[in-house]
């Protein structure tokens, strides 16, 4: 029988807070969509979650290199357990009014979902950093691509396949059930990393600054090119990629007349490929190479999103899902491993945290580009067809950032 390693705890732990995040994919947005039908209202809501990620990644990273990792997890995680617990009380008192075309019926109730959907965002920030610089603590320096593949494989299970699909048939039968759901998943990974035994402290700092430290982080990232690309290309991929899957909701609601359940079925069809990626990707990595590895995965985009546009029915539309989320756990795979691997320990949260602000930084943007492409839109074609604009526009920018990009990858990788 196999030993409950501190790497199995951990991924046990990332699995319960992924289905969390997999259930928070469908019911913050779809929630805001029973509040308002107005596209750019509801992109707020996930802009919310992932604002924090351009406001908190400078401070998450000097904060991550300060303090114990472990510690820093579990209270992020009772943040966002308290936070959920929080959503559900308000849903559970207080009945949803009918959603109005334009505006709020209800602007204290989205108000309040609103500020807790931030808190959720912001413990995030600091959760998700401090997680990904404690692999190395872990396992193996040579390991790091198989056990990010098995870390995503486990994420992606609860977060893009049960997850969805979970959030959905619960906010359908009972509003408040699925953050309540959350809740507990919450305090169920709290439970397991607590009990991590090891070293997971960086070195101790004979003087703290908090200037100086972030200047080194920033001096690093600067006099690393590879790595610099690599925040470069993830930010706008993540910008186009969110300013679709924001528009995925009014589109498969109104254009394809499929319900939650319909929807969560399709982005847990997408998970499946991930979870493919996840263990296909150390093997790509091998027999390709890391750099000839990202530039496939980076064209593979451009198909996907014009794939999404050009979807006919729901069965179309979750292969497509599949296909896009192998080759975007497939980056991830070469991504990963090459910032864990390359980046000191001592300021690994610092550089990772600016990282993740330039690469992460750039979905609030996305997010709020899709409501309001759609909004635009709406002025000039009818509703049907401007709830198409966001992967029109993803389209035509990601194909630009391939022919940017391709080039550069294999340069930098090269040099590595």
């Amino acid at each position: 029988m196999p030993t409950f390693t501190p790497l199995r705890r951990f991924i046990a732990a990332s699995g319960f807070t992924n289905l969390a995040d997999g259930v928070a994919v469908v019911v913050w947005a779809w929630l805001a969509s029973l509040m308002t039908r107005d596209a750019f209202l509801i992109a707020l809501m996930p802009v919310a979650l992932r604002l924090p990620w351009f406001l908190l990644a400078i401070p998450a990273g000097v904060v991550t290199d300060r303090v114990d990792r472990r510690r820093l997890i579990v209270t992020m995680d009772v943040i966002r357990g308290a936070a959920f617990f929080g959503v559900a009380t308000l849903l559970a008192t207080i009945p949803l009014h009918p959603a109005p075309q334009d505006g709020l019926a209800q602007p204290g109730l989205f108000t309040a979902v609103f500020v807790l959907a931030m808190v959720v965002g912001a413990a995030e920030v600091f959760r998700d950093n401090a997680a990904q610089t404690m692999m190395p603590a872990l396992v193996e320096d040579h390991e790091l691509e198989r056990a990010n593949g098995r870390l995503w494989s486990v994420e992606l299970v609860g977060e893009r396949l049960i997850g969805p699909a979970l959030g959905a048939f619960l906010i359908a039968a009972f509003v408040w059930f699925p953050f309540a759901l959350n809740a507990a998943a919450f305090l169920c990974a709290v439970f397991l990393v607590s009990a991590l035994k090891g070293q997971f402290a960086p070195a101790k700092r004979e003087t703290r600054d908090w200037k100086a430290e972030v200047v080194e982080g920033i001096t690093f990232l600067r006099g690393a090119p590879l790595l610099r690309l690599l925040a470069i290309i993830t930010g706008f991929w993540n910008l186009f990629a969110h300013m679709v899957e924001i528009g995925l909701i009014l589109h498969v609601q109104e254009n394809l007349k499929l319900g939650a359940a319909a929807f969560g079925l399709m982005l847990s069809a997408g998970a499946v490929g991930g979870i493919i990626g996840g263990f296909a990707g150390e093997h790509i990595v091998r027999r390709l190479g890391p750099g000839r590895t990202a530039q496939i995965s980076l064209a593979m985009s451009p198909i996907s999103f014009l794939g999404i546009l050009l979807a006919p029915n729901a069965y179309v539309l979750a292969v497509v899902l599949m296909f896009f989320e192998f080759w975007g756990v497939v980056w991830n795979t070469v991504s990963v491993a090459y910032r864990q691997r390359f980046i000191p320990d001592a300021i690994l949260g610092r550089v990772n945290s600016i990282y993740r602000m330039l690469a992460w930084g750039m979905i609030p943007i996305g997010l709020a580009l899709s409501g309001l492409s759609v909004q635009i839109a709406e002025n000039y074609l009818h509703r049907s067809t401007a709830l198409t604009v966001p992967f029109i526009i993803g389209t035509i920018g990601i194909t630009v950032l391939v022919a940017w990009g391709w080039k550069s990858l294999g340069r930098g990788f090269a040099r590595t």
